[in-house]
């Protein structure tokens, strides 16, 4: 029976850099997670070992390295599609090029500032703290002719403690649950979003940064503002905000895990629980996951 080789794709995986801008006494730093896959003409590397059209891994470890100080980062989307092209339009063999990135964001560190009599504070140029909030993610796909651009980010998480219901759910001999009319509704958001970017000839790239601060921010004012009968409306409310206000996004792609609060009994201790006592449990947890594109698109962001 013949075997055929289908999709396959190589590259160096996670390599993390740090770039420090000392331009002034107030730096600035990228911290990055760079991951690269290629493909293409790729079938003797696999079926007769010959490397003829094999550009190694370190090579490509090794440009990400030296891109950072040549063309600087200015957002991970821009380096990404730097990276992406030149991997694609300056290697024959290679016919498509991905770019995964992730970003960790550091805060700079306040110290009381003398001069206000410790009243106020000050930045210091030099000194950070890590956030640990959310981690934006970035992933650029380039085939020699096509940029595709899906943005996001991870481990954002948010919780409001009333405005949220949900009732009236089928109900079987399995089911168990209460029926909830004031309860607290938590998750740790994950999203992508895709540009309509193409990078044609000629196409201006977005403000990637000023539109990761904005697509940020209407999820956040979706999810404060919706009064919420499942987390799945709430999950609509937040890729509806984004699409209408956002003209260069196409599609959002949604992951809400269901961070579940129950209400603790404490009966047994002769006191009342008014929605005022939780447990916050972190397994298990229900999965709500939705893609919301523009009419006409054809979605392209995969189940992660």
């Amino acid at each position: 029976m013949a075997h055929v080789l289908g999709q396959n794709q190589y590259g160096k995986a996670e390599n993390r850099i740090v770039r420090v801008y000392r331009d002034s006494t107030r730096h600035e730093i990228k911290d990055l997670n760079v991951s690269v896959a290629l493909s293409g003409d790729l079938d003797d590397v696999h079926l007769t070992g010959s490397n003829a059209n094999c550009l190694p891994t370190d090579t490509t470890k090794n440009t990400v390295y030296a891109f950072a100080k040549e063309y600087g980062i200015e957002s991970a989307e821009a380096f990404g599609i730097t990276l992406a092209k030149h991997f694609v339009d300056n290697n024959e063999p290679i016919h498509r090029a991905r770019i995964r990135i992730e970003e960790y964001t550091w805060d700079r560190i306040k110290t009381p500032d003398s001069s206000a009599r410790f009243i106020g504070s000050e930045e210091v140029g030099h000194s950070f703290t890590r956030n640990g909030g959310e981690v934006r993610t970035s992933e650029i796909t380039y085939d020699g002719t096509t940029v595709q651009v899906i943005s996001g980010l991870k481990d954002l998480t948010v919780l409001n403690s009333t405005n949220s219901e949900f009732w009236g759910y089928i109900k079987d001999k399995y089911t168990t649950l209460q029926e909830a009319y004031d309860r607290i509704l938590a998750t740790q958001v994950t999203a992508r979003w895709k540009y309509g970017f193409s990078g044609a000839e000629g196409e201006a790239q977005p403000n990637w940064n000023r539109s990761y601060q904005h697509i940020r921010r209407h999820m956040l004012e979706a999810f404060a503002e919706t009064y919420s009968y499942s987390l799945q409306q709430t999950l609509h409310s937040m890729g509806t905000r984004v699409l209408n206000n956002r003209a260069e996004v196409d599609e959002v792609r949604l992951e809400l895990p269901n961070k579940h609060h129950f209400l603790v009994d404490l009966s047994p201790f002769g006191l009342k629980n008014e929605n005022e006592v939780y447990y916050a449990a972190d397994r298990m947890y229900g999965l709500i996951e939705g893609t919301v594109h523009r009419e006409g698109v054809v979605p392209v962001i995969p189940v992660a």
